[in-house]
C-alpha cells in the first residue's frame, strides 16, 4: 500500500510517516498543495492523508481537483489538520472525504483509521483497477496511465489491454480475445483484432513491447519487456 501524506509541518509529516511504514505502509511525503495534486495524479496511492492548511492550494480546493478527476476521484482521503471545529469537520466529510483527523492527534489513532479505511476500500479497488507494472487501469472510469501518464484508448482497445494485463506471461488465443472484445470470434475478426493490437502499440511507444506475439496462438502482456 502506497500514502502519499500532504503535511506542510515538515515534522509531523515525518511522524505521520514514521508511524506507518512501520506497518509496512510505503510513505510519499510533500509539503505544498500544488505539488500534493501534481504527485496524487503521477502516484495515484492508495490514500492520502491531507492537511486543509496548505500552501498553495489548500487541502478543500486539492479535494476538490480529485473529485473532479476521473483518474483520482475514487482514491481514499483522510483530512488531517489542526481546524477541528465543527464545520470544517462536516465541510470535509460532506465532500466525500472518507475520514477527519484533528491535530493533536495519537499516532495509533491515525494508524487505526488508516488501516480501517483502507480495508473499506481496497477490496473493491483491487476488483476495479489492474496494475502491473508501469500501468494503471481503473475499470470503473476507463482510465489508463502509463508511468503517471495518461493514455488515451478507445474502449477495445482499454479491454484489451485490461484483459491482458489480468493475465501477465500468459499467452491469450485469438479466438477467446475476440469474443472479449466483439462478443463473438470467426475468421472475420482476425484482422480487426490485429489491428486494435497495432494501434494499442503505437499508443504505447517505448512500451509496445509489454504486448507479446505467440504466432498461430494469440497475444500476450509481458510486464517487463
Amino acid at each position: 500500500m502506497q500514502v502519499l501524506v500532504v503535511e506542510d509541518d515538515v515534522d509531523i509529516a515525518e511522524l505521520v510517516a514514521f508511524n506507518l511504514e512501520r506497518q509496512g505502509w510505503g510513505c510519499t511525503l510533500v509539503h505544498h498543495g500544488g505539488e500534493g495534486w501534481e504527485q496524487i495524479q503521477k502516484l495515484r496511492p492508495d490514500l492520502v492523508i491531507l492537511d486543509v492548511m496548505l500552501p498553495g492550494m489548500d487541502g478543500m480546493q486539492v479535494f476538490r481537483a480529485m473529485k473532479e478527476n476521473e483518474m483520482t476521484r475514487s482514491i481514499p482521503v483522510i483530512f488531517l489538520t489542526a481546524r477541528g471545529a465543527l464545520d470544517d469537520r462536516l465541510e470535509g466529510l460532506s465532500l466525500g472525504a472518507d475520514d477527519y483527523v484533528t491535530k493533536p492527534f495519537s499516532p495509533k489513532e491515525l494508524v487505526l483509521r488508516v488501516r480501517n479505511v483502507l480495508a473499506r476500500t481496497s477490496a473493491a479497488a483491487s476488483q476495479l483497477v489492474v496494475r502491473c507494472g508501469a500501468f494503471v487501469l481503473d475499470k470503473n472510469t476507463l482510465a489508463a496511465t502509463l508511468e503517471g501518464t495518461a493514455l488515451d484508448l478507445t474502449t477495445a482497445e482499454f479491454k484489451l489491454l485490461a484483459y491482458l494485463m489480468e493475465r501477465p506471461g500468459k499467452v491469450q488465443d485469438r479466438y477467446e480475445l475476440q469474443k472479449i472484445l466483439f462478443g463473438y470470434a470467426d475468421t472475420t475478426q482476425s484482422r480487426a483484432l490485429d489491428t486494435h493490437v497495432k494501434r494499442l502499440r503505437q499508443k504505447l511507444g517505448n512500451f509496445s513491447a509489454c504486448i507479446g506475439t505467440e504466432r498461430g496462438v494469440g497475444y500476450y502482456f509481458n510486464p517487463e519487456p
